[in-house]
């Protein structure tokens, strides 16, 4: 904090986060999904509370904001690395979790904006023990009421709705390996390896554990689909929210660009 302090001139307001997003091109009514890192804004006067608001304020009720609500570590500790667990854990860990619930189960590792935004008057969330995502606005029920259990980053996800309903994409502070939105790209090459993955849910209020088709997915790849996206002519905005490098693109766009490059790729 003190480091964040020391390098700025002045804080960061709600209202300087407002003239930001502006000169970035966000707009009254977009459909947004956003990515964010709250620390590379600065020291922003009210933290993340007021980077919402100011999203919020700026997209009005006419637009939806959008963002992820994942909770990769409700899964079977077969598949933990970082860090792995003993053998004879196994058994009562799957039968011990706690089920995954919309309402109390906290998202991890999505930055302060995100977990503080799952909270938020008006916010709903998608029922997916693993890639949930949260929205408010205007068309929050219609990304966020079908999301299958199944291939959980998909068509049948809110990925693929907000592709359909030519959503927008901003990267506040974040590199592209953040772009969840290249997920959906995934999808679309065939012969994926698949896997199985699993997690303990709410079924008629009788907590199950329940297994589902996915893809491996391969996020190690994202930042180089950016770069070269960024350098391909294709439509996007670059600025700063508050001291964070930023990024504004279109969905739809970036998606049909990474699902070409996993073609060619794929193909070496």
């Amino acid at each position: 904090m003190r480091k964040l302090i020391e390098n700025q001139a002045e804080p960061i307001t709600k209202e300087r986060i407002k003239a930001d997003l502006v000169q970035l091109g966000v707009k009254k009514g977009m459909i947004l999904c956003v990515h964010s890192s709250l620390s590379s804004m600065g020291w922003v006067n009210g933290g993340a509370v007021a980077v919402i608001q100011a999203l919020m304020e700026t997209l009005t009720e006419e637009g939806t904001l959008i963002m992820p609500a994942q909770t990769l570590e409700l899964s079977d500790p077969a598949d933990w690395i970082d860090p792995p667990v003993p053998y004879s854990w196994w058994k009562s860990i799957k039968d011990t979790m706690p089920a995954f619930d919309p309402a109390y189960t906290a998202p991890t590792a999505m930055g302060k904006i995100a977990e503080t935004f799952w909270k938020y008057p008006g916010v709903e969330r998608s029922n997916h023990p693993h890639f949930s995502f949260t929205a408010w606005g205007k068309k929050k029920h219609d990304i966020l009421k079908h999301h299958r259990l199944a291939y959980g980053l998909g068509e049948a996800s809110p990925l693929g709705r907000m592709y359909d309903l030519d959503a927008n994409v901003l990267l506040a502070g974040t590199s592209f390996e953040s772009h969840t939105a290249f997920h959906l790209a995934e999808y679309r090459i065939p012969q994926q390896d698949l896997m199985t993955r699993g997690a303990p849910m709410l079924e008629k209020g009788w907590r199950v554990w329940k297994e589902y088709p996915d893809i491996i997915t391969r996020e190690e790849l994202f930042e180089e689909i950016g770069r070269d996206f960024l350098h391909s002519g294709c439509t996007h905005h670059h600025g700063q929210i508050g001291l964070a490098h930023s990024y504004l693109l279109p969905m739809r766009e970036s998606v049909d660009f990474a699902e070409k490059w996993f073609d060619q790729y794929d193909k070496l």
